[in-house]
């Protein structure tokens, strides 16, 4: 699916807490008139993740400015978590969906069909990949805002090709990115928005098709990210967020370090304005996902990912990972997360 690079040992200090220990010491059974009371504080800064493979020209962006609010924004609307449920059962009831599948073909209709009526864009190539030519196709929602400027959430929807014929079904690696798209969808349509555009983007032929590397994987977002370099689109995109195997029922979100800083700090602020915060970012490392072909560009980029399914990542990329390893609290808590992060972009 994506390589993980790198990860940390130990956990990554909130920014938004410290530890505070006190110990008071009382001598005897009797209450003394002066009693030793010993504070101290922590606020260890976690050691950054270091990727033996550097991504190359990966400057990150200054951060736009913040402007001024007097009164508290509104609250962002939450998504139904048994409907995104239901979506990632029917989506892993084709199986598996590899690229060039039947299966793969009836996803694509399955995911157009739920968007029936909505302003859809695709970009349908051939990959030239070292298991022959494919066909891939990108599918993209766009939901009108008011704000000059786009937001993309993306999440890729293809399965991992080598466990093709394995019975390998991917309910979080693929499932739960396509679900939790669609049910975002539910929220966008209808009207336009007070805030910037938003673009929801099915990724295809993430995965490597025989070994994870530069040129075997993110095959979808490499040519969509040049397509979006050369018409412009690119300069339009004030943030892109990856959602990526965010089912996992004991969710643990990392804080992936190749993506943009004040971005993944505008997401932790979402997390704890929606009381989320204890399923973000307590690990740090380096993920390879379907963001970096955009990071690369310079465009603000996150990569939402809970890499560490199962004891010692056990699930990831084998046939246990199933529905019910899925919890629709975590779908919750990122669908969530996900559009308060665009409420506070629309603020800036």
């Amino acid at each position: 699916m994506k390589q993980h690079q790198s990860r940390s040992t130990s956990q990554r200090s909130s920014d938004f807490s410290q530890t505070r220990s006190c110990v008071l010491w009382i001598t005897g059974s009797l209450l003394l008139a002066s009693s030793t009371l010993a504070c101290s504080k922590q606020n260890e800064a976690q050691p950054k993740a270091v990727s033996p493979t550097p991504v190359a020209s990966m400057s990150q962006p200054a951060p736009p400015p913040v402007a001024e609010k007097t009164e508290p924004a509104a609250p962002a609307p939450t998504i139904n978590p048994s409907r995104a449920m239901q979506y990632v059962k029917e989506v892993v009831a084709f199986g598996a969906r590899p690229v060039g599948s039947a299966n793969h073909k009836k996803l694509e209709n399955y995911i157009l069909g739920h968007l029936k009526g909505d302003d859809i864009d695709s970009t349908t190539f051939t990959a030239d990949t070292v298991e022959g030519k494919f066909p891939v196709r990108n599918i993209i929602a766009k939901y009108p805002g008011t704000k000059d400027g786009i937001i993309v959430i993306a999440g890729h929807y293809d399965t991992n090709y080598p466990l093709r014929n394995t019975g390998y079904v991917g309910a979080n690696d693929g499932g739960s990115s396509t679900a939790i798209l669609l049910e975002l969808a539910n929220h966008l349509r209808g009207k336009k928005r007070d805030g910037y555009s938003v673009w929801l983007l099915w990724t295809d032929g993430e995965e490597a098709m025989k070994q994870w590397s530069e040129t075997d994987s993110l095959y979808g977002t490499r040519h969509l990210a040049q397509q979006w370099q050369s018409d412009g689109t690119l300069k339009k995109i004030k943030a892109l967020f990856v959602l990526d195997m965010i089912g996992d029922a004991e969710l643990d979100v990392l804080r992936e370090t190749h993506s943009t800083p004040w971005l993944m700090d505008l997401f932790q602020q979402a997390a704890a304005r929606t009381g989320y915060q204890s399923h973000f970012f307590a690990q740090e490392g380096a993920v390879e996902d379907d963001h970096l072909p955009f990071v690369k560009l310079g465009v603000p980029s996150a990569d939402i990912i809970d890499i560490d399914y199962g004891y010692n990542n056990v699930f990831h990329h084998s046939t246990q990972d199933t529905l019910d390893k899925l919890s629709p609290k975590s779908l919750e808590i990122v669908g969530n997360t996900t559009l308060e992060a665009i409420q506070l972009l629309d603020q800036r």
